[in-house]
């Protein structure tokens, strides 16, 4: 019995970085650089690793200089556009990653990596089982039986799959090695090979199963027209087409063919990657170039390959729950606001430094000379211990009154379910969007009214609740699909998830960070109790079951419409600062002046326009998401615009100035000092760049708030411990909002000093006369619950 051949694998590396480019967003190192293809090219390589176990690895890549094929045909590849300054700056790092895995390069000039892999495969194949990787469906004329196979993308960079002689015919419906015949027939518009106008995809593939090779066709042609035409079901006019253009179709199959006479010579030892490889060199690089989720997955492949990471004593034993962690972790996330729940080897790969005591050191000196010790020693810092304490004390949930709305909601659902298999004439896995769509698009034909509807990656019609809403007037079966997408969501993620999370003393415990969202504010997960919907009926019973312990109430605290407060002070808009000093309805007074009315003149519907306006210009809504939210014309949304910062003209400016010194220094700013970084400014990507301005000029306005809910609970916290001990605990921060559990005694006492606090941290000089409000209820259970008279 022959010995098992050993697995070499072929990476075409210029075709993977290439369709990571355009499939992955832009990324961008902490430096700025981009990395969004490199990072393509690197998971794309763990991936191979874990999944092919190759012996052997070596990659390919193209040189920039013309090739043969340039010489003879001068217009190959001419329909492409210039290389992007982005693409070809990654191009030249992605051998990096190459180099830190220890895997060797092959190029020749004059040559593709396509002719390159060819070469080493076809010299290869008999002592190797041999695998090429790429995303260029061109190497698929290499396959051979098993001796060659070809691992390839089917969409993005992480649908893959394996083709073999038989995948390759049940594809195309012809052998491998004709591929080069079909290519050059039917031409390939990427490479600009033109082959023969006039013939689609059918007649290719009906020529080429019935004769083979392009020159067999011709010598058929050319000894029977009429038997040709009749064997291959073509047309007269197709016939002569064909004859027509015979030195077109030759042409074009030399293009096509990938040479395997290309200059190059393979060392198996070079190959041999698993010799080499260990894992600290991958490790810096990808901690380096932020390659985040990827450093487990390195540390997986050490281990499998029998090389573990070697990592210092005091990093295996380091405790997440110690406090020199969390403060290194918090200090990291102040440093880079991108790097959101920074994990140990985050802290090493930012400081560059192999234990915490070193990097906690080179931070804390990092966190003064960027200017964030203040914000660090005042705010984060001490909320380490407050958050701890939240943590621990969990909230109480009464699991029978959920066991009872489960009853309910599943038998809902089930009528729901039997009301859409009514409407659709047939049951379907509703959950199924590719069922979904069926039934919706083809069985029942729904079409928007006068609109277009969205396609997924795969080319079906979206389902998406978004493209769904569009069509809730078209047919019953929306609704019902809506509710029951509804009712399915709350029962999956709430309801009956939260019962087995629930300690021996019924309380529920999450875990909120304050390194969790880029922004500053909190994060929660395990379960996520920030989320928790509150607009329909259904989302609010879920909130009647977290409740308070006996004797005992829930209370909460919120900030009352606080961006927008905030947005008047920053900003100096002398009309809207007005707006707040004369405790006015904001929206109301801001519909006033939009629509030029007296404020008692204005209705519901004035009140609601300018609500969303409110709102969205503080998210840097433009006029597209104005005209959708508004569900008005596009001319329409933007007087309402124009209106609007005619009005307001000195927020306008504040916010048009915010975006041009984020685009300046690379980030924003809050009131109290915290940094966002906006990699994303620089961009070369136009929707990248956009949404990043856009965020960027929500930022200070939603991190100030965030430092102004950290500061109140680290101040809340201090008021507990020396006058409310035992009495009094906070277990929930949701959005502008604190919630605790208190003594029904101190009720009135203690709101009063929330209250109180609250509104103090910022005072009203400093907000230039614009009033901070928090408003205060409490009651049984999250809710049902009323307002606190203090």
């Amino acid at each position: 019995m022959p010995a098992k051949k050993p697995t070499l694998v072929l990476i075409d590396a210029h075709a993977i970085i290439h369709r990571a480019y355009h499939a992955l967003p832009e990324l961008t190192t902490a430096k700025g650089e981009p990395a969004g293809a490199i990072y393509g090219l690197a998971a794309m390589l763990v991936k191979l690793i874990k999944e092919l176990k190759p012996d052997y690895i070596a990659a390919a890549y193209d040189l920039p200089e013309k090739t043969h094929r340039h010489e003879v045909y001068e217009e190959y590849k001419g329909t492409r556009a210039k290389t992007d300054d982005s693409l070809i700056e990654q191009l030249d790092r992605s051998r990096d990653i190459f180099d830190a895995f220890h895997v060797p390069m092959y190029d020749a000039p004059g040559f593709e990596a396509d002719d390159v892999i060819g070469t080493l495969a076809q010299k290869l194949k008999k002592d190797f089982n041999v695998i090429i990787a790429s995303g260029d469906m061109d190497t698929l004329q290499l396959v051979d039986d098993e001796k060659v196979q070809v691992f390839t993308l089917k969409k993005g960079i992480n649908d893959t799959v394996l083709y073999n002689e038989s995948a390759v015919e049940e594809r195309f419906g012809f052998k491998p090695s004709f591929l080069v015949d079909y290519k050059g027939l039917r031409g390939d518009p990427s490479d600009n090979i033109i082959g023969v106008k006039g013939i689609g995809e059918k007649t290719a593939t009906k020529l080429i199963q019935t004769y083979g090779t392009i020159e067999n066709i011709y010598k058929a042609l050319k000894k029977d027209k009429e038997k040709v035409k009749e064997k291959a079901e073509i047309t007269e006019r197709l016939a002569n087409i064909l004859l027509e253009n015979q030195e077109e179709a030759e042409f074009s199959k030399v293009l096509a063919t990938i040479r395997i006479d290309a200059p190059v010579t393979f060392k198996k030892e070079d190959a041999d990657w698993r010799e080499q490889y260990s894992a600290d060199r991958a490790l810096d690089l990808f901690s380096e170039l932020g390659f985040r989720s990827l450093v487990q997955r390195v540390k997986e492949l050490a281990e499998a390959n029998g090389k573990p990471v070697q990592e210092e004593d005091d990093v295996l034993t380091a405790d997440t729950d110690s406090t020199i962690f969390k403060e290194a972790a918090v200090m990291v996330f102040l440093l880079n606001s991108e790097t959101t729940t920074p994990t140990i080897d985050d802290i090493l790969g930012e400081t560059g430094t192999r234990s915490l005591e070193d990097a906690h050191v080179k931070l804390t000196a990092e966190i003064k000379k960027a200017g964030l010790k203040e914000i660090y020693e005042t705010i984060e810092k001490p909320l380490i211990p407050v958050l701890d304490k939240v943590n621990s004390t969990g909230v109480l949930i009464d699991a029978p009154y959920l066991k009872k709305i489960s009853k309910e909601y599943h038998k809902e659902l089930d009528s729901i379910a039997k009301r859409i298999y009514k409407h659709a004439g047939t049951e379907f896995n509703i959950n199924s969007p590719k069922q979904l769509g069926e039934i919706l698009f083809e069985k029942l034909d729904i079409k928007v009214n006068g609109g277009r509807r969205k396609k997924t990656a795969t080319g079906q019609l979206s389902t998406k609740e978004s493209e769904l809403l569009k069509l809730k007037d078209e047919h019953p079966i929306i609704n019902d699909i809506l509710q029951h997408r509804e009712l399915a969501k709350l029962l999956g993620t709430y309801i009956d998830a939260i019962p087995p999370l629930l300690g021996e003393d019924g309380r529920l415990r999450t875990t909120f960070s304050q390194t969790g969202a880029a922004t500053g504010r909190f994060s929660s997960r395990d379960p996520n109790l920030q989320n928790i919907p509150i607009r329909s009926e259904a989302g609010r019973k879920i909130r009647r079951a977290f409740v308070s312990d006996s004797g005992k109430l829930l209370a909460a605290f919120d900030y009352s419409q606080i961006e927008l407060r905030l947005a008047a002070f920053l900003s100096g808009d002398p009309k809207l600062i007005e707006v707040f000093r004369g405790g006015e309805d904001v929206h109301a007074a801001v519909a006033a002046q939009m629509f030029n009315v007296p404020q008692e003149k204005v209705d519901y519907e004035m009140r609601r326009r300018a609500k969303v306006i409110n709102f969205g210009i503080l998210y840097g809504m433009g006029v597209n998401a104005l005209k959708a939210s508004l569900d008005v014309e596009r001319s329409e949304a933007q007087d309402y615009l124009n209106t609007y910062f005619e009005t307001f003209s000195k927020l306008a400016e504040y916010l048009q100035k915010t975006k041009a010194e984020a685009a300046r220094v690379g980030y924003t700013t809050t009131y109290f000092g915290r940094k966002r970084f906006f990699p994303g400014l620089k961009s070369k990507l136009p929707f990248v760049r956009a949404q990043s301005e856009r965020m960027a000029i929500n930022a200070p306005l939603q991190g100030t708030q965030a430092d102004m809910i950290k500061l109140a609970m680290v101040k809340i916290q201090n008021i507990i411990d020396d006058e409310f001990s035992g009495k009094a605990a906070t277990i929930l921060q949701i959005h502008d909002e604190l919630m605790f559990e208190v003594d029904e005694k101190v009720l009135e006492t203690f709101a009063s000093r929330i209250v109180e606090t609250m509104e103090s941290i910022l005072t009203e000089k400093e907000t230039n006369g614009v009033p901070i409000v928090v408003t205060a209820e409490a009651g049984p259970n999250w809710g049902e619950m009323k307002k606190v008279s203090i």
